[in-house]
């Protein structure tokens, strides 16, 4: 099967301009992207997939073993690179997938013009012998897995508004919630796994494309330290910080992070 219709990829926007790789978080498919899409697709070649597992991605293609990490998954990335065959990409990753993009890049780096990395995390537990504050401990953590094994849909009602975060804005944790809901709940779990205990602190110094890292004012998944962070340890990359509030902007706030993606990919063209 090709990468097309396993991942559900399409392609759409300007042909013959820079490309523009957008990838969905936990719980999520590329449906997320769509405020900021049409935004991208009047200078750029935009592709969108759906992880396997997601969305209208393949359901057969996914098993635990494959997807018991973040390999399984950056190779999908680079796949779907090597099949659509479209020249280097700006990869945009948002929250677990920018480290799909670190891993990707730091693999294969000709096949990307730059990383755009959404609200990333590299390791969301707190690391008090080396002083990283990624925003839990591990006790949370495991109270956490705990409750989506327990009890994925009523998770999901719970952390989808915390996740989402503008509390004025009920509508948006209702659709995060409501992409949880629609996700299996067995294929959650493993993913879920994969997303909050993996450490991808050491994997960030082997990057050397350009690289925007892009997180949100307040932001209860990935706090303004772990942006320092990441920053910090990618050589020459940049960081901004969106007015956007909550985890992810792209619904949020979809002209600002269009905004932040288009200067970005400019700038190396």
């Amino acid at each position: 099967m090709g990468t097309r219709s396993r991942n559900h990829v399409t392609v759409s926007g300007r042909a013959g301009g820079p490309v523009v790789m957008l990838a969905h978080g936990f719980g999520c498919d590329q449906h997320m992207w769509r405020l900021v899409v049409p935004l991208l697709e009047r200078d750029f070649t935009v592709v969108a997939f759906d992880h396997v597992g997601a969305g209208q991605s393949d359901l057969s293609a996914w098993s635990p073993e494959r997807y018991a990490t973040l390999d399984g998954y950056t190779d999908d990335v680079l796949a779907i690179c090597r099949e659509l065959a479209l020249g280097p990409v700006t990869f945009v990753g948002h929250s677990v997938s920018a480290m799909m993009g670190v891993l990707a890049a730091a693999r294969e780096p000709d096949a990307f013009a730059g990383l755009v990395l959404l609200a990333p995390s590299p390791c969301f537990i707190d690391d008090p012998a080396t002083g990283y504050r990624g925003g839990f401990s591990a006790d949370d953590i495991d109270e956490l897995l705990e409750s989506l094994d327990a009890n994925y849909l009523g998770w999901s009602g719970a952390m989808a508004p915390v996740i989402m975060g503008n509390p004025e804005r009920p509508e948006l944790g209702e659709e995060l919630t409501n992409s949880f809901c629609r996700t299996d709940p067995d294929i959650a779990r493993v993913f879920a796994r994969v997303t909050f205990l993996s450490d991808n602190r050491e994997d960030l110094a082997k990057v050397t494309v350009p690289t925007l890292v892009a997180q949100c004012s307040v932001d209860a998944i990935a706090p303004p330290e772990v942006g320092a962070f990441v920053q910090s340890r990618i050589p020459g990359s940049r960081l901004v910080t969106l007015d956007a509030t909550g985890h992810c902007p792209q619904l949020a706030a979809p002209e600002e992070t269009a905004a932040a993606i288009t200067d970005f990919v400019r700038a190396g063209h």
